[in-house]
């Protein structure tokens, strides 16, 4: 095994996904707590003298208490390089979201146990099957009264279609919550105390027969939670390590990420049976992490990370090779001089340091003033293209004015810089007389974000206004406005072009679309970019 192939076998990088408020800011923290990484473990609903999370950065975060940006976390754990890359969970950012599982290789989905699987979980897992993502499973807030364990498991396969093999299972809920049963090592893990922020859950390991159980919890749930084990091992999915990977299988795990409970057992499993960087689709074919020479793509730009430095840092997937301090590579655009890849960052939150050398599966921040777009490839390897990045339609849209011309210089330059971070997506009036900028975005609170940075961080004075659209279609590269002359677009259908000057139809809804369609069906419209090839 060379050293390059070690390393890359050593190496799991992984989002966490799920509906809002299930527990997926709280679960980061205590796997950042378990493998050491973090000495004292936030919360989200931490109060103001209490430290906040440490993946929620941006004030706006901390005011509102949700994730809106991505952030990476890499640490090591039992000779694993683990690199977490911690994600939206508001819907309105389902964007960011779905870029970030573009440079993953694993996914740890997190379900409210009381709840079960909820809108947001089923769109996100969706995402993760057309890319054959392997997903684990954690069952939060045992700690609280939560469905039948058995329901929660049929919710798989009903709901999202999918196998479940429950690795662990819970001994009661809420306050009769006691531990978790692992099945294949046959251990029950019984917590004596309820850890909280640093405090690591104290446990005993025993047998599922241990008589003490039931001085635990009453005789006949004890005789139910037996017959459930039995039932799992009789009728149950099969633990197939093969399955799992192919994301055809998900293991299941229980437990209370506030309290620590069963959050261990699910990290040495994951860095156990969670897949390695693997082979990467390109212009080229298969483009194996094994590969001599680097490769890599952005999928994220963020600027203004550190508020002392006005940079922007863009974040590298490295794919193949290894990515080394000061190399070069062809500007991916084309034209111009090699750029030197200088500066690179390892990530923890808002924390960084410096890196020589990144692997496959690694996370490289990118110190730049504008070099890069979301969705660049950066690699020595002549005509090697990554088409990693989608980009998907807005639902809402408003015209963003800028109320204090004498800025107009601030305006530009922030709005510049959101866009090129994939922050919002703009479009342009076709035949407007005034060029006003009309946002697109998948909801309202990417709206917010967008004023607040602008006022904050450009000094830009800017006002919203609801535009009256809800879809848009791009066209085909080669469209020629003029073939629109004699064609009634209905009623509020506007045509414009996206920053790229692609042009696209603005819809005012869904009926609209279907209306102009069978009108006229010589007209080939697209529901992603037509950069991206993909028809509706």
């Amino acid at each position: 095994m060379t050293e390059l192939t070690e390393k890359i076998a050593r190496r799991r990088t992984f989002a966490i996904i799920s509906h809002p408020d299930a527990g997926k800011t709280t679960l980061t923290e205590k796997l950042l707590l378990y493998g050491g990484a973090l000495q004292l473990a936030g919360s989200v609903r931490a109060k103001k003298n209490q430290r906040n999370t440490t993946s929620d950065w941006m004030d706006i975060e901390r005011e509102r208490g949700i994730s809106i940006s991505s952030t990476v976390l890499q640490f090591t754990y039992r000779d694993y390089c683990i690199n977490l890359l911690d994600t939206p969970g508001h819907r309105d950012f389902s964007e960011d979201t779905y870029r970030v599982l573009t440079a993953v290789d694993s996914v740890i989905m997190v379900i409210d146990a009381a709840k079960g699987i909820e809108e947001r979980t089923r769109k996100l897992f969706e995402i993760c099957r057309l890319r054959n993502i392997p997903i684990f499973t954690f069952m939060n807030k045992l700690d609280r009264p939560a469905k039948n364990p058995l329901e929660l498991l049929d919710e798989l396969e009903s709901v999202l279609g999918i196998g479940g093999f429950p690795v662990t299972w819970p001994l009661g809920d809420g306050p009769d919550f006691q531990g978790v049963y692992d099945r294949l090592a046959k251990e029950l893990h019984l917590f004596s105390n309820r850890g909280k922020g640093s405090a690591r859950a104290a446990e005993q390991i025993t047998g599922a027969t241990d008589p003490r159980i039931s001085e635990l919890m009453h005789p006949d749930l004890y005789q139910e939670w037996l017959a459930q084990i039995e039932l799992l091992s009789l009728a149950g999915e099969t633990f197939d390590h093969e399955k799992i990977r192919q994301g055809a299988l998900t293991p299941v795990f229980f437990g209370s990420g506030i309290n620590n409970f069963g959050v261990q057992l699910l990290l040495n499993y994951f860095v156990e049976h969670a897949i390695p960087p693997q082979a990467r689709k390109s212009s080229l074919g298969l483009i194996q992490p094994e590969r001599e020479e680097f490769s890599g793509f952005v999928f994220k730009i963020q600027a203004n990370m550190d508020p002392n430095h006005r940079d922007s840092l863009s974040f590298l997937r490295v794919c193949s090779g290894v990515f080394r301090k000061d190399m070069t590579v062809p500007n991916p655009r084309g034209g111009g001089r090699p750029l030197r890849l200088s500066y690179p960052q390892r990530l923890f939150g808002q924390e960084r340091e410096s890196v020589e050398e990144a692997y496959p599966g690694d996370i490289v921040g990118l110190v730049s003033h504008g070099n890069f777009r979301i969705g660049d490839t950066l690699t020595n390897i002549p005509q090697l293209v990554y088409n990693e990045i989608p980009r998907f339609p807005p639902e809402v849209f408003a015209y963003l004015h800028n109320c204090s011309p004498s800025k107009y210089k601030q305006f530009r330059e922030g709005l510049e810089q959101l866009l090129n971070e994939g922050v919002i997506q703009v479009f342009y009036l076709h035949n407007s007389q005034q060029k006003t900028a009309l946002l697109g975005a998948v909801g309202q609170l990417q709206f917010e974000v967008v004023q607040h940075r602008l006022e904050t961080e450009y000094a830009a004075n800017v006002r919203l206004e609801a535009a009256p659209f809800t879809q848009v279609r791009w066209l085909s590269p080669d469209f020629d406005p003029a073939s629109l002359q004699d064609v009634y677009l209905g009623s509020n259908v506007r045509l414009a072009q996206d920053s790229d000057e692609v042009y696209v139809l603005l819809f005012p809804d869904e009926w609209s679309v279907n209306y102009f369609c069978e009108k006229n069906p010589g007209f080939h419209l697209l529901k992603y970019s037509s950069l991206q090839g993909e028809t509706i």
